[in-house]
């Protein structure tokens, strides 16, 4: 006999529907704020709630799952703005809209020609729940290799002023303790030249009582255990400040990383000044099985503004001889900065079939708009026209801010291609405006532009496609200093300074000697690894403006460099077949209808299986550069040799230690 259940009635009743009708508010708001990829296996879901026990505020947070597992527990968004409390630490959810976006767009320059721009969108609408009652929206998106949100503080009243942002605080809690390959940076303040190192995220705590703080720039890789490998970086930059990170635990069990703001250099305390309504960059979360697919990734691009310039045939993408690396040596071995000497360089790029020649610093003083006596730029510049080759000039950044106006206009006239602007040295507020205004003003004059001695890239090179490189954190010029340039950091820039943009490596360096023969020299540079391995870089790194470091004898009666005189500078498409952070990759990049591969290890030897698969139907012919059989004792040595190969081909690379394989491959007729 089934009995009746009792009734419920009076305070018990009430207590009920109390409960219920919360339940049902958490799921009407977790249905707002939950954003899945086109594919499903990503999602970012954002929330109101009582993060910490101590607090009854409905503190804003967000969480990030790729496949059904964590990557990101509940992290908190706020917005500090001066004089009042934080926005975002106590508020409702008032609304959302969703939509989705599926279409594609041509680049100029790049890592792809045609690039697909598909994701979900979330509009999510916030008030705060106390006076004055300030309006925050979250814009979100979820892309099949990442997700990406943005704080959007409408105007109104409360901002009627204008606003000053003290810091964004934007967490990141990984849902373990992750293992990161992160640069730590001494101050907001430098040129981002610091090597990547391997450390679990509760290594950048504060730890025994003792008060620290470890700066962290972007981008940071990591892995997280069991769930999947992601990167966070940031795009879209005008009117804000470049964010870096920091642990802010105090304890081994903290897994939490903060945002940091780069603070504005005229005003203590303040990152963003600002009129009407406020809207950060872009805080973007890459994510993938292997950390090969965030190489793929076009993220950062997808979240940065088309292209500000209409025309934009005088953009070219191309490799130069350069004479900084080598110490001016000229044709008698001997240093010279001279105008005839730079002749020689710009014979060596027409002979070689290079389309630029960069003058680095010397010919100017600090006044960019006179020449020392030097170098006659003009002179050169038509010296070089008659060959087929553009001249690029190297300026520093300080003199560029003031300068910028008169000296692009000369440059002009002087019908110089580009220019490399050196020690920017800052990526707050004005810094990043720095950017965009030097980009736009260089091409009103049809100027490309090689930052240097700059911030990470930040997907500008989409708005503005003259912007062809930014410096790398570690490049070759180190070899010149001594012993960073090596195949352990060569192989870990390509996992983590190139996930964000082209960088300017400088590559080409072909006095190749093994660790035991290096030295430190200013002209004429040894560099580590095997002569395979610095063609490979190549291939392994984006770079629309491409050095060929060495001067022009070290080139002479040399059969590989026929591979660097053929490679590309641009590209149609990326595919990363293996690899692991530190330790070796393989990239294939594919321009028109031939295809390059670039293998580098780092120091350990290893044999690779590189299947042809990205082939199409038909027959090829594979131009394969490859460690010598005594490459390992002399790095100078190269095997070259052709083979047929077709899309069931896997090729078998050894790499000696510190060794590399490139290959060139063809359609057969």
């Amino acid at each position: 006999m089934l009995k009746t259940p009792p009734t419920i009635a009076g305070p018990a009743m009430a207590c009920l529907f109390l409960f219920t009708l919360s339940l049902n508010i958490a799921k009407g708001q977790e249905a707002k704020g939950r954003l899945l990829s086109p594919d499903g296996k990503l999602e970012i879901s954002f929330k109101t709630g009582q993060l910490d026990k101590k607090s009854s505020a409905n503190q804003l947070f967000y969480t990030v799952s790729f496949r059904g597992k964590d990557l990101f527990k509940p992290s908190a968004l706020s917005l500090e703005l001066k004089g009042s409390q934080p926005l975002g630490a106590d508020v409702h959810i008032t609304g959302s809209k969703t939509s989705s976006v599926d279409e594609t767009y041509q680049l100029v320059v790049g890592k792809a020609g045609k690039v697909r721009d598909q994701y979900n969108a979330l509009q999510l609408e916030l008030q705060e729940n106390t006076a004055p009652g300030r309006k925050l929206v979250i814009e979100a998106r979820a892309y099949n290799d990442a997700v990406a949100f943005r704080y959007v503080a409408p105007q109104q009243q409360a901002l009627q002023d204008g606003y000053e942002l003290v810091n964004e605080n934007t967490e990141f809690h990984f849902s373990t303790d992750a293992t990161t390959y992160a640069q730590v940076l001494p101050h907001y303040k430098s040129m981002y030249e610091s090597e990547y190192l391997k450390l679990s995220v509760s290594a950048f705590s504060n730890q025994g009582g003792v008060k620290s703080s470890i700066l962290i720039g972007l981008p940071m890789l990591a892995e997280v255990p069991g769930a999947g490998w992601v990167a966070i970086a940031e795009s879209e930059l005008q009117g804000y400040s470049s964010m870096y990170l920091t642990n802010p635990s105090g304890g081994w069990s903290g897994h939490t990383m903060l945002s940091r703001l780069a603070p504005r250099l005229d005003s203590s305390g303040i990152a963003v000044k600002g009129k009407g309504s406020l809207r950060s960059a872009w805080r973007i979360i890459m994510a993938g099985d292997e950390p090969g697919k965030l190489i793929e990734s076009n993220a950062v691009m997808n979240l940065t503004s088309p292209s500000a310039i209409a025309n934009t045939e005088w953009i070219k993408s191309g490799k130069a001889s350069w004479d900084w690396w080598s110490g001016s040596l000229g044709a008698d071995g001997k240093p010279a900065f001279t105008t005839a000497n730079m002749k020689y360089y710009v014979d060596f790029a027409a002979k070689s079939g290079l389309e630029y020649m960069l003058v680095d610093a010397g010919w100017s003083g600090r006044d960019l708009t006179k020449m020392n006596g030097k170098v006659d730029i003009p002179e050169l510049v038509k010296y070089a026209a008659a060959k087929n080759v553009k001249v690029w000039i190297w300026l520093y950044g300080g003199a560029v801010a003031t300068q910028m106006n008169e000296a692009f206009a000369l440059y002009e006239k002087w019908g110089v291609a580009g220019v490399k602007i050196d020690f920017i040295e800052r990526d707050d507020q004005e810094g990043i405006d720095f950017y965009y205004t030097t980009a736009r003003k260089a091409a009103e004059h049809h100027l490309m532009i090689d930052f240097h001695g700059c911030t990470k890239p930040f997907g500008l090179e989409r708005t503005y496609p003259n912007v062809m490189n930014y410096e790398s954190v570690l490049g070759m010029e180190q070899s010149k200093g001594g012993t960073r340039d090596n195949p352990d950091n060569h192989v870990m820039l390509a996992f983590t300074r190139m996930l964000t943009g082209p960088m300017d490596y400088t590559p080409g360096g072909f006095d190749n000697v093994t660790r035991e023969q290096f030295f430190a020299r200013s002209d004429s540079p040894m560099v580590m690894g095997t002569r395979a391995h610095h063609l490979a870089l190549y291939v392994v790194y984006q770079a629309q403006f491409e050095m060929v470091s060495d001067y022009p004898a070290a080139y002479e009666g040399q059969a590989d460099f026929e591979f660097i005189k053929k490679v590309p500078a641009s590209w149609d498409e990326i595919k990363v077949l293996h690899g692991v952070p530190g330790e070796y990759i393989t990239i294939a990049r594919r321009k028109g209808n031939d295809w390059y591969i670039g293998s580098i290890t780092n120091w350990t030897e290893r044999t690779l299986s590189i299947p042809l698969s990205f082939l199409g139907d038909g027959n090829f012919t594979a131009e394969i550069y490859s460690d010598a059989a005594d490459a390992k004792i002399n790095p100078k040595h190269t095997a070259i040799s052709r083979q047929q190969v077709n899309s069931k081909t896997v090729l078998q690379a050894r790499l000696v230690t510190g060794g590399g394989y490139a290959v060139r491959i063809t359609k057969t007729n």
